[in-house]
């Protein structure tokens, strides 16, 4: 069996190593290559939406709107609490997709405070050929991975988030 793959974290936890050999870096190993991997996977999920004109935040709102079912409309209070984003910063990237023509802003007919948010069937199209882009370049990314390991890795991952969740209360 051979040695596994030096990266960029493995020299950092080094470098602690040889300041402060008293520090226990397993944390650092795990986390600092969870952060390295969401940049790399951030960066690379911008390159796959851009050809279709949005970017990843924004669709972050598409895909929230096509997962809730037609009509395939919510509030703006339902997208931000799904995205977790105040609402200043969803008033901006509504903003951006009405100009797009890929949402619809309207009156909610049961609130007259309120409005509705809905796909526009250019909205529709453009979200179903986006996630296909962004699956396929998250699996060329899971792809260095055999079956086994990627199960593997999403049930530690999903331990490591419910855990995380849990303790942050």
């Amino acid at each position: 069996m051979s040695a596994p793959r030096k990266d960029p974290v493995d020299a950092i936890v080094d470098q602690w190593a040889a300041v402060r050999p008293d520090l226990d870096t397993k944390a650092m190993e795990v986390f600092g290559r969870i952060f390295r991997l969401s940049r790399a996977m951030g960066d690379r999920m911008e390159r796959a939406y851009a050809p279709h004109g949005i970017s990843r935040g924004e669709f972050d709102v598409l895909a929230t709107l096509r997962r809730s079912g037609e009509p395939y409309t919510l509030s703006p209070r339902q997208l931000s609490g799904t995205l977790m984003l105040t609402t200043g910063g969803m008033t901006g990237r509504l903003d951006k997709l009405e100009r797009a023509g890929l949402i619809r802003r309207s009156p909610d007919p049961h609130d007259r405070r309120g409005l509705q948010v809905t796909l526009t069937e250019k909205g529709l199209a453009t979200v179903d050929e986006a996630v296909g882009a962004g699956l396929t370049a998250e699996a060329t990314a899971l792809s260095t991975l055999n079956a086994e390991q990627a199960d593997q890795l999403a049930d530690l991952l999903r331990e490591l988030l419910a855990g995380t969740e849990e303790t942050g209360r």
